[in-house]
């Protein structure tokens, strides 16, 4: 179990208009329900995460971000795979703009390269173009669109193993039926569950999950023959057609798409700097 990134206490204090951390993990990350007085933004540099908020429970990639407002109880169930994330908190009287509800929304070219400007700041006072740049964070988070991309994740506790393990091995194709052992559930009340919790079925659930994947895949560079074959597809052109039916493009074009971003992995040069290392900035 690991702490947040910041105490719930520094995360509290209101003497800064932002404080921006980092982190990175060669394994898995998890993190307890806590809230603090601050609104956060946060996201990873790669692989998925799996966020509780609320009463929502999320899978996201590392194409976006979440939004989570001042004094809402939220944990990070489970990041999969190694974890290099970032999260911004923002001073609550800056907040009273920003949406009240937790939601996803895709980082955008602008707010993602002006989030990673925030982190090469070195001056304990705000110059007045810093200001300036956390009112254009700001204005990204108040206006950018909610997103249906982000998967929600089952209450029930034998279909949140199936769908954590899942996450963690998208290419398990094992049977409904052989889920249903593995997790101590009937098919029926297996099927009847996943539905009602998640508004998906299983089938659709998973490959929405595989979708999510293949997003963060692509935008690292893998080869497309690779991604599919590592999410379980037997052949590629069953992956294009999925992929094409589920984003409107064809993996190629969306990776190509993703080629001017690349400047985000700069990020990863200039803020994380060692494993299991926080790089934490104050803003005032």
């Amino acid at each position: 179990m690991n702490t947040p990134l910041i105490s719930p206490q520094i995360a509290s204090s209101d003497s800064e208009p932002m404080i921006i951390s980092a982190v990175s993990h060669s394994s898995q990350r998890v993190t307890l329900r806590h809230s603090h007085s601050r609104g956060q933004l946060l996201g990873t540099l790669q692989g998925l995460i799996s966020i509780e908020a609320e009463s929502c429970q999320w899978v996201v990639p590392a194409t976006h971000s979440v939004w989570i407002p001042p004094n809402v109880q939220h944990s990070l169930l489970r990041s999969h795979g190694p974890f290099e994330g970032w999260s911004i908190y923002i001073q609550k009287n800056a907040c009273t703009k920003l949406p009240v509800k937790p939601y996803i929304l895709e980082l955008s070219d602008l707010l993602r390269e002006a989030i990673t400007r925030t982190m090469s700041w070195h001056n304990s006072e705000l110059e007045p173009e810093q200001k300036r740049l956390i009112a254009v964070i700001l204005d990204e988070i108040r206006t950018m669109p909610q997103v249906e991309l982000a998967l929600p994740m089952p209450k029930d506790m034998r279909l949140l193993k199936i769908a954590l393990a899942l996450s963690d091995n998208p290419s398990d194709n094992r049977k409904i039926n052989d889920w249903g052992v593995w997790a101590g559930i009937s098919r029926r009340s297996l099927t009847r569950r996943f539905t009602n919790e998640t508004g998906f079925n299983f089938t659709q659930w998973r490959q929405k999950l595989r979708m999510l994947k293949a997003l963060e895949l692509l935008a690292a560079g893998k080869p497309i023959t690779e991604i599919s074959l590592y999410l379980g597809y037997d052949n590629i052109s069953g992956f294009i057609s999925i992929f094409r039916r589920n984003f409107g493009v064809t993996p190629g074009n969306y990776q190509k798409a993703m080629i001017n971003r690349l400047s985000w992995r700069n990020f990863t040069n200039t803020t994380i700097r060692n494993d299991n290392h926080i790089n934490s900035k104050l803003t005032k």
